[in-house]
């Protein structure tokens, strides 16, 4: 990976300690970003704001489909990731191949975990792992009308064989 925010998990968490070390507030999202749009901007520009590093953990391509269907993801993690990494308000993207991001968060111990407004508390299920090393969870942060699914379902509904 040669984007100088693309980095391979072992190496981002020695860059994330040495930033916290240095009295940075690091915060975490993650995702499948699959297809990146105006909602995962807005949600992305809106959890940097919480802190001064925003660290992106996006599933892998295996992990994608394991979560999705076989028809996923649509986009390849090293081009998912080269997307994020190519926005201002990303600050480190990282690809993790499991399906839920807590050994990442184990590592990284973030001090801000954000989950999007289709999450509660209580359904985040890394909260544990970010709690356990002093971070804070905030769910919430979403633009309504604008997810993956959503883009996806539009795009079949104009080009089925029918609106063709």
């Amino acid at each position: 990976m040669s984007n100088k925010k693309i980095y391979p998990r072992n190496q981002l968490v020695e860059i994330v300690h040495q930033a916290q070390a240095d009295g940075k507030i690091v915060v975490t999202t993650n995702g499948c970003f699959d297809v990146l749009h105006v909602g995962h901007l807005r949600y992305l520009q809106a959890a940097q704001s919480l802190g001064d590093l925003l660290v992106v953990g996006i599933n892998s391509d295996d992990s994608v489909r394991a979560l999705k269907g076989e028809n996923r993801p649509l986009v390849p993690a090293d081009e998912r990731a080269e997307m994020l990494a190519g926005l201002a308000c990303v600050d480190y993207v990282t690809v993790f191949p499991e399906l839920d991001p807590i050994d990442l968060l184990s590592s990284i111990k973030p001090n801000i975990h954000v989950k999007g407004g289709d999450y509660t508390i209580d359904r985040v299920i890394e909260r544990e792992a970010v709690e356990s090393n002093g971070g804070t969870v905030i769910v919430g942060l979403n633009v309504p009308g604008k997810s993956t699914t959503d883009l996806i379902e539009t795009i079949r509904e104009r080009y089925s064989s029918s609106a063709i």
